[in-house]
């Protein structure tokens, strides 16, 4: 049950009254002599005014303390403090200690203990109270909304939890009616990692929401598998998934085949299967794959069967023939050259290294699963009491290496690309259908999808990322979110970046181009920057148990930022607490 707030408000700690100037977006504060030599940077505050002859409650963070004495600014002063260290009647007694605080959200009395959004339309008057914000004025302004708040930390260097939301995509009831692009970016050791298995719980609330992860480090797979690493937040994933009804999917490259006769030539291209034979990259080794893929075709050979050495075999056959080795090659120097290479080359090392570990990509094996079978079971709809899955794609080099399965970045790549296609094929269907795909992709290590610079020899790492932009572009509407997770800002394309709707930033990107291009999300000046700039580096702390992990938030990902003003607050480090205050223990005790 909501409290008064005004009984709340009077218990609560008054630090300073509203001074001049202020503005609609920002109040100056006088501070108390009380609460002057309190910690007050980032505290969360409240403004009770009177707006339209209504009450209304203003809230923002704290983002900078100002201190002056006019006397000390007078140059005799400073001449005999310079003598004597201080002067008694002056130094501390005559200090002014003034405070910046930027508004992030407003609420107005609705009647019964309810409130609902408003605006600050007007400045309070001068001499208004400013009070610290409680865990209970909080809960009571936003009583309502209560069972939509979710949790990742407490406001930056203050007591409150930091009340968040996570909207499903679709529209109804707790629904955002559109997807949103999220991203967390920080260091290695900021913690991102940490806040995006938050987020991933935030969003497996709603059991309507189907959840890809694609893992090219395999760091969320080995959370499933393994059990939570030994880390500062072993987060056991994989039980509270279980204990909310859903069914999780770790599909390793073992466990992958690849089902597209293009990716099969894209893949190809990349490999030293060619080079074998003499054919360099280029016209010519293009030229070589669609005439092979043609002949395969002809000849009913499948995709699935290309490991086998009777298709190895007939690959051989075809390349042996003269006339598809005149289409290869105009020039009879180089047909001669690449006719001697076949005859000479050693077939069974070409089939055992350099064949059939590419080629085994496309066999079915044991409890494998097709691209296409994988997109059909994460976006099949919901049914009443089966929440959709949640599937994660381990695509690191480790799970490939218990197979005998070629694996490197560039073909890492070309499989994403092929998910890619599938997801924006998907949604565009379901669109056309009138249906929303309410489907959260997160992606790991985004920076080397979709980078700002890419060299001129990885031409085909340009369409992968293009596919990544264009969808960002268009699959919002589609009920297709996608979280994006970097260790860096600026070498990212910054097309990702515009589409974006909520972000995280950690620590360690408050230098050269990753500040230029934070300032250009944020904006070129103000306090969030400078509040930002105090961020400490978490290994810095003395030891483990002291360690802070703050973020700022940018973006409509909080009831106190309707605006989308940034926020600071500090990640849980305690598992217990998260798990508690989410009220997730109860999925534990299910599973």
């Amino acid at each position: 049950m909501s409290q008064d707030i005004h009984q709340l408000l009077a218990n609560a700690e008054q630090v300073g009254v509203i001074g001049s100037p202020s503005a609609t977006t920002e109040l100056t504060l006088d501070i108390l002599g009380t609460a002057a030599s309190r910690k007050l940077v980032g505290e969360l505050a409240m403004v009770p005014f009177y707006q339209d002859s209504a009450p209304a409650y203003a809230l923002g963070q704290i983002t900078e303390v100002r201190l002056r004495n006019i006397w000390h600014e007078d140059p005799t002063m400073r001449s005999l403090i310079r003598q004597r260290g201080r002067v008694d009647p002056i130094s501390e007694r005559q200090d002014t200690h003034t405070a910046r605080m930027t508004i992030s959200a407003v609420f107005r009395s609705a009647g019964n203990h309810q409130y609902e959004q408003s605006i600050l339309g007007t400045v309070p008057p001068t001499g208004t109270p400013i009070y610290t914000v409680t865990d209970d004025i909080l809960d009571t302004v936003l009583h309502a909304y209560k069972n939509q708040l979710f949790y990742l930390g407490r406001v930056y260097g203050s007591h409150p939890k930091l009340p968040m939301w996570f909207k499903h995509f679709d529209s109804g009831p707790n629904g955002a009616g559109e997807a949103y692009h999220i991203g967390i970016f920080g260091k290695t050791g900021s913690g991102k990692s940490v806040l995006a298995k938050m987020i991933l719980l935030a969003y497996a609330h709603h059991p309507q929401v189907g959840i890809l992860i694609i893992d090219p480090q395999g760091e969320f797979a080995r959370d499933i598998v393994s059990g939570p690493s030994i880390s500062d937040f072993p987060l056991p994933l994989k039980e509270l998934l279980k204990g909310m009804g859903r069914k999780i999917g770790v599909i390793s490259v073992q466990k992958l085949v690849l089902d597209r006769w293009e990716l099969f030539a894209e893949i190809l291209y990349q490999l030293s299967f060619f080079e074998q034979l003499s054919i360099p990259k280029g016209e010519n080794r293009r030229i070589a794959i669609d005439l092979l893929i043609e002949k395969l075709k002809k000849k009913k050979i499948r995709l699935d069967s290309l490991s086998r050495r009777t298709a190895f075999e007939e690959v051989m056959k075809i390349f042996m023939d003269k006339k598809n080795q005149t289409i290869i090659y105009r020039s009879e120097i180089s047909r001669n050259r690449f006719s001697q290479r076949l005859i000479e080359v050693d077939r069974d090392d070409l089939y055992q290294n350099h064949w059939m570990p590419f080629a085994n990509l496309f066999a079915k094996r044991s409890n494998s699963k097709t691209v296409e079978e994988i997109l059909k079971i994460l976006l099949q709809p919901a049914q009443p009491g089966q929440p959709r899955p949640v599937i994660i794609l381990n695509l690191s080099r480790e799970s490939a290496l218990q197979s005998n399965l070629f694996w490197n970045d560039d073909i890492q790549a070309l499989v994403i690309k092929r998910l890619l296609e599938g997801l924006t094929h998907a949604a565009e269907s379901a669109y056309q259908q009138n249906q929303s795909l309410n489907t959260l992709v997160m992606i790991d290590e985004a920076h080397r999808l979709a980078p700002r610079h890419i060299p001129h020899e990885e031409e085909f790492r340009k369409s992968i990322r293009n596919i990544l932009i264009d969808a960002a572009r268009t699959t919002r509407k589609y009920g297709l979110g996608w979280l994006f997770i970097s260790q860096t800002l600026y070498s990212i394309h910054p097309e990702i970046f515009g589409q974006m709707r909520i972000y995280f930033f950690g620590f360690g990107l408050g230098l050269g181009q990753e500040f230029q291009t934070l300032k250009q999300i944020v904006g070129s000046s103000g306090p969030a920057l400078e509040l930002y700039a105090l961020f400490r580096d978490p290994h810095s702390s003395f030891d483990r148990s002291s360690r802070q992990y703050s973020f700022m938030s940018v973006g409509p990902v909080s009831p106190l930022s309707f605006a989308g003003t940034p926020l600071f607050f500090n990640a849980f480090t305690s598992v217990n607490e998260f798990l508690n205050v989410n009220r997730l223990n109860r999925h534990l005790k299910k599973s």
